[in-house]
Order: structure tokens, then C-alpha cells, then sequence
């Protein structure tokens, strides 16, 4: 079906969108290099030397990549005001080149300023990263007063030329890139529905690996949801329209991950725990025998997987006749209960949870792709609709959230903090660079200025350092072997440049080290360029990054020091408070309280979890000794995703109400719910190290707490068993986060204390 449906090259274009959500990577390396190309193009018709072409094609990449807003008329003016101080920093480094006690002490106070001006948003870090960036381009050049007249020409033309390219050549705008984030969610949908049926057909030989596939294909789905949520605000027209295309991602989400489980429940002998979609190397549960490879049953399971796979890869617009009309109504028809096969209770729950993932991707295809033909509807289908649009109602009365500013001054501000530790390492770095080699000293500055960008803590501080520097060795060898291939050919040193550039930006996300090999090969074409090449130089890259990345380790460590350790409890305490708000709103929703804008509130979550997981780096680094910490880290971090996942669900079923006709409110949810409330408060409370922080609660099942009180009473029958299934779970992920924070449990019966483990 997926052959006959979907020619190949656009099944490669989809598995392309989806290694790259929204092109976000690719666009970033063609403007980056568009802009390059169209100066050296300029200059070269203008006559410029090789030294105003390297320092106008440097002068074109800063003015590109630094530019952070989504909105075009915000980056035309951080264009407009980066100009100025690109000229300012220019001349301010031709001036002092001679002076050399002068040079370096504005060269801190650029660094300060340009660290300490990250406070302000993108703009001002835009703005600090072009003021140092071009110092920086200063001292390479060697520019002087003589010079000062053509480079700030080179400079004028290398910001018009980014321009031209960001606003013509290649114009982007957030409503384009935010259709491609979506056709990217669809992609990964259906690359996660292709590893689901790799783990149906898996063998015992090849679970593990098809398991750790799904894993990947489910956190690559959730990072690619929270892309879409950071463009919501921009990209589309008006906040119901966020709103509405927000519920619909998070539903097919929640969905397709409720599906994994329920598939690996299938094939193992007892109920699969959602902590092992999200544990890496988590053991596979032991194996059943629910489905045999001969069934009929498995054999319907397979197509009607594979029919799911069609129904999100394919648009509305390539519909056409009534096969997709067909299978759409084949799979929503699994939510009632009369069309499911006569099978065991597990296998069952695959096919509803079909019918559910069919239901969301309806919802997706409403939501992307606008109105559809419903000639062709089953009751079922209707159905759905129905509660689709009953829907919409309650997320368009959904008021937005507020985003709480950061409270801290002085010394204890981010920012300032940062500023402060670059300046120190910076001057070491000086200092330092200055035995290495009195000509190119400013290597360890910018090594020492770099692996502070986007970290918080030493121990990040550390790993970006390392991987600079592994990256710029193995960046060196290159640099020696392609300087000896080019030799004097300058326009083939100049294509050359260009695509490290490209692969420069592209690689970025993906991976630090191989960015900076691509750096420093880049720059040993440069250097041939300007006729300054030697394997001498290229070594002392190695000394003076090892030299800038030691200097910002020693800074981050004893000036203002923020420990790995406090970093990520501090980390932990949001994510935990967070958790405690979600899961307080829907249970007061599902309890018959007001409404409230849950998934917001639920992708809040979401982002402390990101913060969290990039803080704890240092500690789950292949190159720690620390073996049983890196463990605990990861256990830990892998039962916060599985409480956030049933945190969502809870917060999608709540926002249900009151319109669904599936789920009622049940006043003694709230009874139910307490016990979670109470113990992620004492999580909390641990973690901050406050005093007589209190146990952990543990005791009967929550379904057991609904029970009525008297022979008369109501019985939970109004309340979902998925609402109570998600409660359970999260109730269990959140007093097993107990044992790995050292938190006392008590029972009904005893009391414990387990031996602490922290991070």
C-alpha cells in the first residue's frame, strides 16, 4: 500500500523534513552561506583583495547567524542597529591594534558588555555577538588605520548583502517555517508508526533493537511538538488558531505514544511500563504469547497499522476517490466497542488504541489541512467529528497563560554571572595566549567565549570544552591536508570555504565537535587564503583552544562557580513544581472545577524537562567516572518523562470537558488526587533542602480511593478508565522518584527511609 501510495522520492523528502523539522537547518546553511557568496560576488566585481574578501565573507556570517527573531521587521532592524556597531568595533580594533594594554582591556570590556547584553533578548544578544565577532574579524585582518577606509566598505557591503539574501533571496517567514515544522510532525508520526510495526513483526532476536528504535522515534516526535509549540505565537493568525493547532499536535502525541505501549504490552507477557518507551537500555519485558506470527489477528493488526501509516503521511489534497475515505472509516470504527475482533483483552486494547491514533490524525488533518469531504462518513467517522468540533469549542474559550520574569539582580542574575566569568577567563586566557604566540593569542579567547555561550554550569562549561577541542584536532589534520590540495588556487579555497560553512550550520544542532572541525578546517583554508598558513599554525590552534577552553573552566569553577549539582536541582525543583501544576489542574478540571489552559501549562512542563535533560549532560557523558551517578540520571530523568506524559494525557482528557460525551467530571477525583499533590510538594521540598520536608505517601490504589462510600453511592464508572489509568501511573512514577532522591516512604504499615542517591 505504502509503494502504491507514496513514489520514492517522496518518501526520501519526507525522511529528509523529518531529520531536519521545519528545514530549520538547511535554510540556516544556505542563507549563511547565500550571504557569503553574494559578497565575495560583490567584491570580486569591485576588485577587492583576498584580505578584504576573507573579512567581508566572516563580516557576512556573523551578520546572518547572529540574527535570532522570528519576525521579519524585528530582524530588519537588529540588521539596521548591528551595522553601526560592527563599524564601531572595526575601527575600535584598527585603532588599537598597536596598543596593546588598551586593545586587551576594551577586549574585555567588549566581552563583558557583549555576555552581560544577553539580558535584553535576542537583540541584545545579536548585537554583542556582532560587536565581538567583528573585533575578533579585526585581529585576524591585522587591520589598521591605513586599512580601516576598505574594510568599513567591506562591512557595509557584507551587512547589505545579508540582507538581501535573508529578505530576498532566501526569505523566510514564521508561517512558511511553521507548515514545514507540521509536514516534519507528520513525517515523524509516521516514521514512529513504521517502528511500531517493526516491533510487532520483531522477532526475540531483534526486540531490543526494534525498542530502541521506537524510543528514538518518540522522543524525535516530542522534540519536534515543542518546536511547533515555540512557533505557535508567530507563525499562525491568531491565538485560537495556536490554540486549536497546539491541541491537535499534543492529542496525535499523546496518541501515537499510548499506541507504543499498548503494543508492547501485546507481545509481552505482563502490562508494559511506560518508563520503558522513555529508559534507555531498559530491560524488554518478558515475552508472551498474545500474538503468534500465523494469527489472523496479528495479520489485521499489521494492515491496519500500515493503513494508519498512510492516513498521517498523506495530506487531504492527495486524497482522491474513497480508498483513504475507507480506511479512515475502518480504523475510527475500533473505537466502538462491536467492531473489535474477538481476541484477548491486551490485543484488544491495540485496536482501540488504533481507533484513538485514527481519531487524533483526523483531528491533525482538520486542524493543518482545513475542511473535508464527508460524503463518504460512517457513523463512526460522524461521531468523531462531532466530538472534534465539541472540542474546538472548549480550546477556543481557553485563556492563554502568563510567562513569570526572572526575578534575581545583581550578581546573582544569569547574565551578569556569565559576564563576569568570561571576563576572568578571558584575561587569562590574554595572558596565556600572549606566551603561546604574541600574533594569535585571540584563539584562546575565543575558545574561552565560545563554550560559555548556552551553558549554565561548570560541568556544561567542561563538555563543550572538551568537544571543541577534540573537534579542532581532528579539524587541524584536515586543515593540513586540504591546504596542501588547493595550494594557490583561491576560488577553489573560497568553494571550499563555503561548504564547510554550510556544514558548519548544518551539523550544529547535531553535534559541537564535528562543528568545530568544520571551523577549524575553514580556517585553515583562511589562512591559506591570506598566505599565513603553516602546520605551525594550525598546532598552535590546538595549544591556544586547549589554553581558552582550561581558562573557561578555571573561571566558571572559582569565579561565581554554579555546580552541576545545584544547577540540576534547581532544574528539578521546576520541573517537579511544574509537574505538581499540571497534574493539580486537571484533577480539579476532571473534579468539576473551571477550566483552564492546561496544555500550555503541560508544555511548561514539557520545557523544564528539555532544560533538564541538557543540564544533566556532564553527568550522562561517555567520559564519566562516575558510573552509578550517570545511572541514577538517567533513571531519574527517564520517570519525569514518563510522569509528563501521563501529566499530558490527564491535561488533554481534562480540557475535554465539558463538552465530551465520554468523560464526565467526577467530584471525587480531588479525593484521589491529593496523595499525588502531597508527595511531589515533599519531592519538592527535599530538593530545595528545606527542614522537616516530610515522606513520601504511599497506600491503596486510587481506583480503591473511588470506590463509594456507601451501598448507594455513585461508582466510578463516570470516570474513564484511561483517567484512572494515567492517575495510577503517575502516582507510581512520582513515589518512585522517591528512592533515587533519598526521599523517606512511608506505608499505612511501616516506614522507611532509603538509602539517598543523588544526582
Amino acid at each position: 500500500m505504502r509503494t502504491a501510495t507514496r513514489p520514492s522520492w517522496k518518501r526520501t523528502w519526507d525522511r529528509f523534513t523529518a531529520s531536519d523539522p521545519g528545514l530549520l537547518r538547511l535554510m540556516a546553511g544556505l542563507r549563511t552561506v547565500g550571504a557569503i557568496a553574494l559578497t565575495l560576488l560583490v567584491l570580486a566585481l569591485l576588485g577587492a583583495d583576498v584580505t578584504h574578501m576573507v573579512a567581508g565573507s566572516m563580516a557576512a556570517m556573523v551578520a546572518t547567524f547572529a540574527i535570532r527573531e522570528k519576525q521579519r521587521r524585528a530582524q530588519a532592524l537588529t540588521l539596521l542597529l548591528g551595522l553601526p556597531v560592527a563599524l564601531a568595533a572595526m575601527s575600535l580594533g584598527a585603532l588599537l591594534n598597536t596598543r596593546v594594554v588598551a586593545g586587551d582591556l576594551f577586549f574585555l570590556a567588549l566581552i563583558f558588555a557583549a555576555v552581560y547584553s544577553r539580558r535584553f533578548g535576542d537583540r541584545g544578544t545579536a548585537l554583542g555577538l556582532i560587536g565581538f565577532q567583528i573585533y575578533f574579524v579585526s585581529l585576524f585582518v591585522r587591520a589598521s588605520g591605513s586599512t580601516l577606509p576598505g574594510l568599513c566598505g567591506t562591512l557595509v557591503i557584507a551587512f547589505v548583502c545579508s540582507a538581501a539574501v535573508r529578505f530576498g533571496l532566501i526569505a523566510e517567514s514564521p508561517e512558511r517555517i511553521l507548515t514545514r515544522l507540521r509536514a516534519a510532525f507528520r513525517a515523524r508520526l509516521a516514521q514512529l508508526v513504521d517502528a511500531q510495526i517493526e516491533l510487532l513483526d520483531a522477532g526475540p532476536d531483534r526486540v531490543e533493537k526494534a525498542l530502541e528504535e521506537l524510543r528514538q522515534h518518540t522522543a524525535r516526535l516530542h522534540e519536534t511538538a515543542m518546536m511547533i509549540q515555540g512557533r505557535l505565537a508567530d507563525g499562525t493568525s491568531d491565538s485560537a488558531t495556536a490554540s486549536l493547532v497546539q491541541r491537535r499536535i499534543a492529542d496525535a502525541e499523546i496518541a501515537a505514544e499510548r499506541l507504543g505501549v499498548l503494543l508492547l504490552t501485546a507481545r509481552s507477557a505482563e502490562r508494559a511500563d511506560t518508563l520503558t518507551l522513555h529508559l534507555p537500555n531498559a530491560p524488554v519485558p518478558a515475552p508472551g504469547n498474545r500474538l503468534r506470527a500465523q494469527d489472523d489477528t496479528t495479520a489485521t493488526l499489521r494492515r491496519d497499522l500500515a493503513a494508519l501509516r498512510v492516513l498521517v503521511a498523506r495530506p487531504v489534497a492527495d486524497d482522491r476517490g474513497t480508498a483513504v475515505a475507507h480506511v479512515r472509516n475502518r480504523l475510527l470504527g475500533y473505537r466502538d466497542e462491536e467492531n473489535l475482533p474477538r481476541t484477548s483483552a491486551a490485543v484488544q486494547d491495540v485496536f482501540r488504541g488504533i481507533g484513538e491514533a485514527a481519531r487524533s490524525v483526523l483531528g491533525l488533518r482538520m486542524a493543518l489541512d482545513g475542511p473535508q469531504d464527508e460524503s463518504d462518513d460512517t457513523p463512526s467517522t460522524t461521531r468523531s467529528r462531532e466530538e472534534l468540533d465539541a472540542e474546538d469549542i472548549a480550546v477556543a474559550a481557553a485563556e492563554g497563560s502568563e510567562t513569570k520574569d526572572d526575578d534575581r539582580t545583581g550578581l546573582e542574575r544569569p547574565t551578569t554571572r556569565a559576564a563576569v566569568q568570561v571576563a576572568v577567563g578571558s584575561a587569562l586566557a590574554i595572558v596565556g595566549g600572549e606566551f603561546l604566540s604574541s600574533q594569535r593569542w585571540y584563539w584562546a579567547v575565543l575558545t574561552c567565549w565560545v563554550v560559555f555561550l548556552n551553558t549554565a554550569s561548570t560541568g556544561e562549561i567542561l563538555v563543550k570544552g572538551y568537544r571543541r577541542l577534540l573537534g579542532t584536532v581532528f579539524g587541524v589534520v584536515a586543515g593540513v591536508l586540504l591546504a596542501g590540495v588547493v595550494g594557490n588556487h583561491t576560488w577553489t579555497a573560497f568553494a571550499l570555504v563555503l561548504l564547510f560553512i554550510f556544514a558548519m550550520f548544518f551539523t550544529a544542532p547535531l553535534s559541537y565537535a564535528l562543528m568545530s572541525f568544520f571551523v577549524t578546517a575553514m580556517l585553515g583554508l583562511l589562512y591559506t587564503l591570506l598566505n599565513t598558513y603553516s602546520a605551525e599554525v594550525l598546532v598552535l590552534r590546538i595549544e591556544e583552544t586547549a589554553l581558552g577552553a582550561a581558562c573557561g573552566v578555571i573561571a566558571a569553577a572559582l569565579i561565581l562557580p554554579v555546580h552541576t549539582d545545584r544547577r540540576t536541582d534547581e532544574l528539578l525543583a521546576t520541573v517537579l513544581s511544574r509537574l505538581g501544576d499540571v497534574t493539580d489542574a486537571a484533577v480539579e478540571q476532571l473534579s468539576g472545577g473551571p477550566a483552564l489552559d492546561l496544555l500550555d501549562r503541560a508544555r511548561d512542563l514539557d520545557t523544564a524537562l528539555d532544560d533538564l535533560r541538557a543540564s544533566i549532560q556532564p553527568l550522562t557523558h561517555p567520559i564519566t567516572p562516575l558510573r552509578a551517578r550517570r545511572q541514577t540520571a538517567r533513571y531519574l530523568v527517564a520517570l519525569l518523562e514518563t510522569c509528563a506524559y501521563h501529566a499530558r494525557s490527564l491535561a488533554a482528557t481534562a480540557e475535554l470537558l465539558p463538552h465530551s460525551k465520554t468523560v464526565a467530571a467526577d467530584p471525587r477525583l480531588k479525593r484521589a488526587g491529593r496523595r499525588i499533590a502531597h508527595n511531589i510538594a515533599v519531592l519538592v521540598a527535599h530538593v530545595e533542602d528545606q527542614q522537616d520536608a516530610g515522606e513520601v505517601e504511599t497506600g491503596a490504589s486510587l481506583a480503591s480511593m473511588l470506590e463509594p462510600d456507601g451501598p448507594d453511592g455513585p461508582r466510578h464508572d463516570r470516570v474513564t478508565g484511561r483517567v484512572l489509568r494515567h492517575l495510577q501511573r503517575l502516582d507510581e512514577g512520582v513515589v518512585g522518584l522517591a528512592r533515587p532522591l533519598g526521599v523517606p516512604v512511608s506505608t499505612p504499615d511501616s516506614k522507611t527511609s532509603p538509602h539517598a542517591a543523588s544526582l
